[in-house]
């Protein structure tokens, strides 16, 4: 009878602890997913008008409204805060990602002020609702905003065949998973690598 009741409690158990990692794999993937959306925002359309239920202008911070003047470090810092939600970055690693960026698009710093000039005006978070707004209007400002997330959230900048990785371990994709994975600590190859077909077959 001992066993049987052994055996019904482990089932349970069993049961329990199923569910419970299917529900955290359902929790990882939506948060691993939301992730890449924000690197890769879609090439929606954005048609709310002015003062409808979802104004553009309800994510207007306060810290954002004393955004840096230029285009420079510190205007590139307040923007990817904005966009982001983070409050602070690595300082080494925003001075490599900024660089990186100025130097794939000429127009980068300049870009840069626009967007903050845009977002005191209109607001807008997260990043995809931002660029959708802008999809239509300023497309050269919403593939900026693009290519920053990009940036924090990959580690990569530029356009295939000319990638550059700027950041591995640090990307902010790991940070939802970070405290169930382990984040590898190299990269094996070239950026999409595992994409090549194998020489030979």
């Amino acid at each position: 009878m001992a066993d049987v009741q052994d055996n019904d409690e482990n089932d349970a158990h069993r049961a329990v602890t199923h569910a419970h990692s299917a529900g955290r794999r359902t929790w990882l993937l939506g948060a691993c997913a939301a992730a890449a959306g924000l690197a890769f925002t879609s090439a929606g359309r954005f048609g709310m008008p002015p003062g409808s239920s979802f104004d553009l202008s309800f994510g207007i911070s306060p810290a954002f409204a004393d955004a840096p003047a230029g285009g420079g470090l510190d205007a590139f810092l307040a923007l990817s805060q904005h966009l982001t939600g983070r409050t602070a970055f690595d300082p080494v690693l925003s001075k490599r990602v900024y660089d990186a960026l100025a130097r794939s698009d000429s127009q980068f710093t300049q870009n840069v002020t626009s967007l903050n000039t845009w977002l005191q005006g209109h607001g807008g978070v997260p990043s995809d609702t931002v660029t959708q707004a802008l999809q239509t209007d300023q497309p050269v400002l919403a593939r900026t905003v693009g290519a920053v997330m990009r940036a924090w959230y990959l580690g990569l900048v530029g356009e295939m065949p000319h990638v550059q990785v700027v950041a591995y371990e640090s990307a902010l994709m790991f940070d939802p998973v970070k405290d169930v994975l382990t984040i590898p600590s190299y990269c094996r190859d070239v950026p999409f690598y595992w994409t090549q077909k194998p020489v030979g077959a």
